[in-house]
């Protein structure tokens, strides 16, 4: 299904991508005003603060919840921002409505259960506001997509999609892994899509926070949603990915912001012998399967096991061992190899089923 959507026409300015920040949680009245106050100055147009917060296990700080609407609207009435914040449940969406939220978005845990993503739509139908849906905390794309499409069948036209990486039990640098390839797959789905990248949790610390936003811009993402407060160490939540809204500023000055449009008479000859290159992977792919097939023939005439783990983990080591030699992650070659692999397995299949 291709989403049925509108221009979102979120305020912005020439210099910087869309930016929406504010504190992880409305924490006082005082502290979400001070906030909100700074980044304005700065020229930020949109404010973000969580009011309800789903938290890993019981007894954290889950948020004010209604209470803090009030607040929201007093940053917006004040500083003329538009304001945002999450929404879980049909009741969450009826009192933003109340208190004139302008951008709603739907977090990774509720993405991830589609009977809460129903239950969000239901409460959606005849609702004119922008819905912003984050990736599920698992990589799944077609998760991401079903969510959307659910909100979409509402009659929600405004929506874009907010990457912030995915939960991962081997924690290395960041807090969830960004693996680009996943949004770069859903902007080659549904081109017309804005896609916002969710540096706080991404990296999980702010010294992280530049260069995932540079990375975003570099990869055109439309636009950034990054936790700020007036002072991160004594935020209720999330303390170590929150930056100052001074801080914040400087990162965005920072950013180099590309024109994917233009392309000159040198890259698109480059773009040429990529195109070339590709023609002649697949050719000696196919020759590769070939060979496989007749493979596949010998083991099935000599009653033969179509997976041979010696030889598999030979091409591996062989192949990652290569591609140290040549520049290349071994991470990525035994990847590659991995796939080609399971392709000839399947072939081989094929011919001993036969």
């Amino acid at each position: 299904m291709e989403l049925e959507l509108e221009a979102l026409n979120l305020p912005s300015d020439n210099e910087r991508p869309i930016v929406i920040a504010g504190p992880c949680s409305a924490e006082t009245e005082e502290q979400v005003m001070n906030t909100a106050r700074q980044l304005r100055s700065k020229g930020c147009h949109m404010f973000r603060a969580g009011v309800w917060k789903p938290r890993t296990k019981p007894g954290g700080f889950e948020g004010c919840g209604e209470k803090a609407l009030p607040w929201l609207k007093q940053v917006k009435d004040e500083t003329g921002m538009l304001v945002a914040t999450e929404v879980a449940k049909p009741e969450h969406v009826e009192l933003c409505l109340k208190y004139g939220i302008d951008i709603l978005w739907v977090g990774a845990r509720t993405t991830a259960n589609p009977f809460a993503m129903q239950d969000l739509a239901d409460s959606l139908k005849g609702v004119d506001i922008p819905v912003f849906v984050k990736n599920p905390v698992n990589p799944d794309l077609e998760l991401w997509i079903g969510a959307m499409e659910r909100i979409n069948q509402a009659g929600v036209k405004r929506m874009a999609a907010i990457h912030r990486g995915f939960s991962s039990y081997d924690k290395k640098i960041y807090r969830n892994l960004p693996m680009w390839q996943i949004p770069m797959e859903l902007h080659r789905r549904i081109p017309n899509l804005p896609i916002i990248c969710d540096p706080s949790h991404i990296g999980g610390r702010r010294e992280l926070i530049a260069p995932l936003c540079q990375q975003a811009m570099d990869l055109g993402f439309d636009g950034l949603i990054v936790e700020s407060h007036c002072s991160p160490d004594d935020a209720w939540s999330d303390a170590r990915q929150q930056v100052t809204p001074d801080v914040l500023d400087y990162i965005l000055s920072l950013l180099v912001v590309r024109d994917e449009t233009v392309t000159t008479e040198g890259i698109s000859q480059l773009r040429r012998q990529i195109d070339d290159l590709d023609n002649q992977l697949m050719e000696l792919i196919s020759k590769r399967m070939r060979v496989c097939r007749e493979i596949g023939q010998y083991k099935k005439e000599h009653n033969m096991t179509v997976f041979q783990a010696n030889r598999y983990n030979e091409i591996l080591e062989k192949r990652g061992a290569q591609a140290s030699l040549c520049g290349i992650d071994p991470e990525c070659a035994a990847h590659v190899f991995e796939l080609i692999h399971q392709e000839s397995v399947r072939q081989q299949m094929e011919i001993i089923n036969q």
